[in-house]
């Protein structure tokens, strides 16, 4: 079955701590409600820096993506049905969503990818 990275992008931050837990309680049911085809449930990301091409780095992002989700579903369909039905939509966060391609063979071989 496809698996699929939700990538969370923006979003604001919740006004203080008791609608912060009402936001964190509605994400854990969302997640519960997607069941055993939650592969990595969430992943925030902290420190962002950018690396150019000419190798220049610089703190935060050029993207704004804040963290990911790894589900496996059926189809993109569905993952975009669950996508659709995420809070982080609530607080003015994008959702983007790519279906994973798996590789196989040896690293460094290209032409390996198989679509799951």
């Amino acid at each position: 079955m496809p698996q699929y990275i939700f990538v969370y992008l923006g979003g604001e931050y919740p006004a203080g701590p008791e609608e912060a837990q009402k936001h964190f309680e509605k994400y854990q049911q969302w997640l519960i409600s997607l069941g055993s085809a939650v592969v990595s449930p969430a992943i925030p990301f902290k420190d962002t820096h950018t690396v150019q091409a000419d190798g220049a780095t610089s703190p935060g992002t050029v993207t704004a993506m804040s963290g990911m989700s790894i589900i496996r579903l059926g189809s993109m369909e569905e993952a975009l049905a669950a996508a659709q039905a995420c809070p982080f939509l609530e607080i003015g966060g994008t959702l983007e969503v790519s279906e994973m391609i798996e590789m196989t063979g040896e690293p460094g071989q290209a032409g390996n990818e198989t679509v799951n």
